[in-house]
């Protein structure tokens, strides 16, 4: 993990994080793909701009000799932070890039006072994941979400809900 960086995303990177994101996500590579799971892209380039244009949303890139390989989404609440669009390039998976994402979004709701947990989200049917991130501190809430088929990030294959994960800090 030589010359990586994480930075803020900037709009002339939106493009290239919207395929990281659909790559990640919806092809049938990596281990973290819902290509059997939902269909359809799992973000736009529009849909990215409206998202970084929210004071209470912050993007990182993870960045490795010029080139984003992943990327995690913070948004901000009253006392928490919601993870979101968290994506590594399935040939960079199993690197520890996630591990160094998710661990930098950590140290950064330490930062501040007025977060007390972390949160997320994840497809009930991602046992993979769900393990994943148990072994990292999260826990099942035992809260349960719809699939947001409005929000159009791909239309689902089989039966689905989310998973609300939480994590003290």
């Amino acid at each position: 993990m030589k010359n990586n960086i994480i930075r803020l995303a900037e709009c002339n990177d939106i493009e290239n994080i919207v395929d990281v994101i659909n790559i990640a996500y919806r092809t049938n590579q990596g281990w973290t793909h819902e290509f059997n799971i939902v269909a359809g892209d799992r973000i736009s380039s529009k849909q990215l701009k409206t998202e970084l244009q929210k004071e209470n949303f912050k993007l990182f890139v993870l960045e490795v000799d010029g080139q984003i390989l992943g990327c995690i989404g913070l948004t901000e609440d009253a006392d928490s932070i919601e993870i979101g669009s968290f994506a590594i390039l399935p040939m960079h998976q199993n690197s520890g890039y996630g591990r160094q994402l998710l661990n930098f979004a950590e140290s950064f709701a330490k930062q501040k006072q007025y977060i007390v947990r972390l949160n997320m989200s994840v497809l009930n049917v991602r046992k993979e994941l769900l393990a994943y991130y148990a072994r990292h501190g999260y826990h099942d809430t035992h809260k349960t979400e719809p699939y947001p088929l409005d929000a159009n990030v791909g239309q689902p294959l089989i039966n689905l809900h989310l998973v609300l994960l939480s994590k003290q800090i």
